[in-house]
């Protein structure tokens, strides 16, 4: 079994991808006539987005994200956090939480997409040297 994609629900798919398309230079791979579903490449896993009203439409009820509440979050790996995280805000994302050093040897910064869902952008793990 592989883990294929994970889907955001969303009021506009087609301007979710814009956002992530700005904010974290991925591509778009798909966006479907109907505009109600859409994916981005993010290397072997996408990250897709489905409207809510089709959603509603099978049966379903879509809660709303809350960046002050998450249930989960999205995490962008990045060489240059402080570059990444300044991109993001520019094209739109909003600062949750600034760059700052963690005690496991990450940079991470916080910041929310337009829908509201948690976006994490850190680097990678830098563990501590065998000595």
């Amino acid at each position: 079994m592989i883990f294929r994609y994970s889907i955001l629900y969303v009021d506009d798919v087609a301007a979710s991808i814009d956002f992530y398309e700005r904010a974290f230079a991925l591509e778009k791979a798909f966006l479907h006539e109907s505009g109600d579903y859409g994916e981005l490449s993010t290397g072997t896993t996408k990250l897709a987005f489905s409207s809510t009203a089709l959603m509603r439409q099978l049966g379903k009820t879509p809660g709303r994200p809350d960046p002050n509440a998450p249930v989960f979050e999205l995490a962008f790996e990045t060489g240059d956090v402080r570059k990444a995280l300044d991109r993001a805000v520019e094209a739109g994302a909003v600062l949750i939480q600034d760059v700052r050093d963690e005690p496991w040897g990450q940079t991470t910064s916080y910041v929310s997409d337009p829908n509201g869902y948690l976006i994490e952008i850190c680097s990678p793990v830098q563990l501590p040297s065998a000595g």
